[in-house]
């Protein structure tokens, strides 16, 4: 695992999936600012890179969680990877929306699965965990069991790790921000002054300026 961890940083640095913007912060969902964003979102726009992550999130599923009958996606970010995972497990897809539609059917899970269905969940990014487990929360009000999650990275939050713990749900990821940061250095792709800049942020993300 910690080889493919290493493998998969190098490929999203390749794609240019990891921005460094220490003078220009980003801003997350959750309000945090931060230097460092990770948009391995860009993977579907590379059919070779596309098919690797499908497969890895495939191989993930299928050693972790075999007892998964059906899967579902987290949206926006981790719809499409779902359905590719769905597909080649030949298993029933839904996604789960932020917030239910405010027209139609007001749908906060767009999709259908047989009643009792175990479900894995797909994920694009990890970072607080918020998100992430509002999407497992509706899945067990729906009455399906959640058997746990694989995301294609994490930033390794604590605050994330208490969350998944206090949620009960089992966390697997392709890769994270301890290999992206190692590879970047590596390869020149950011410097060792970057490495402490994103090292002070990462102590309290929270309250980063």
């Amino acid at each position: 695992m910690d080889t493919l961890k290493k493998v998969f940083a190098k490929k999203l640095l390749d794609i240019k999936a990891i921005k460094l913007q220490p003078n220009d912060l980003f801003t997350w969902a959750s309000g945090w600012k931060s230097p460092f964003y990770c948009d391995n979102r860009k993977t579907l726009s590379f059919p070779e890179l596309r098919n690797f992550v499908k497969l890895q999130l495939v191989h993930a599923v299928m050693e972790h969680f075999p007892q998964a009958t059906a899967v579902a996606g987290v949206a926006t970010g981790a719809i499409a990877q779902g359905a590719l995972v769905a597909d080649e497990l030949n298993m029933p897809f839904v996604y789960v929306r932020s917030k239910a539609k405010d027209h139609g059917m007001g749908n906060l899970i767009e999709g259908e699965l047989p009643a009792g269905s175990k479900v894995v969940v797909i994920e694009d990014l990890i970072s607080t965990g918020g998100s992430s487990l509002k999407a497992v929360e509706a899945l067990r009000k729906a009455g399906y069991e959640v058997v746990g999650m694989v995301a294609s990275y994490t930033y390794g939050f604590p605050v994330a790790a208490k969350a998944f713990a206090d949620a009960g749900v089992e966390l697997q990821t392709l890769t994270d921000y301890e290999h992206v940061v190692e590879q970047a250095l590596a390869t020149g792709y950011i410097v060792e002054s970057d490495v402490e800049l994103l090292h002070e942020w990462r102590k309290d993300p929270a309250n980063f300026k």
